[in-house]
């Protein structure tokens, strides 16, 4: 495993819209425990392929629950609303106001490449959002609601 650089806003990869993924190669595979150790080291809840350079239809996701893995995700049903805050490692330091759905249903494929549905609310639910628009060339900045600002951290709070 090794760790991934992350692109950072303004970088044209990130404009892009992703390929998908017709099989799990060894380099398929490689890539994502890169993502997943990348997207640890930088304290983030998600990472999709584009972040490391990598115009593929893959993201990852942990929001304290054990790692997700997408691979060809899409939202097939959607519904609420909820605004918060969120970040991007793509953008360290800084947050924005955003409105996503408060509940989502994601079609994917696992790293045997099998299909497979799942529900989200909350926090996972704007994670699910937030990554497969990384797969379309959009970042939550286009969608803030209000001027980006710095991100407070829940540990930086308790010191």
């Amino acid at each position: 495993m090794a760790l991934r650089n992350i692109r950072q806003l303004g970088d044209e990869i990130l404009t892009k819209k992703c390929r998908d993924v017709k099989e799990v190669t060894p380099k398929i595979k490689e890539l994502i425990e890169d993502m997943l150790e990348t997207m640890y080291d930088g304290n983030g809840v998600g990472l999709a392929a584009p972040q490391v350079g990598i115009l593929k239809r893959l993201t990852v996701i942990d929001i304290g629950d054990g790692p997700i893995v997408l691979i060809n995700p899409r939202v097939i049903e959607s519904r609420g609303e909820q605004t918060g805050d969120e970040g991007c490692l793509s953008l360290p330091g800084k947050a924005g106001v955003v409105t996503r759905p408060y509940y989502v249903k994601v079609e994917a494929w696992d790293e045997e490449m099998n299909r497979f549905e799942m529900e989200g609310e909350e926090l996972l639910a704007r994670a699910f959002c937030h990554e497969i628009d990384h797969l379309d060339g959009h970042m939550y900045v286009e969608k803030i609601e209000g001027p980006l600002h710095d991100a407070v951290y829940e540990d930086e709070e308790e010191e």
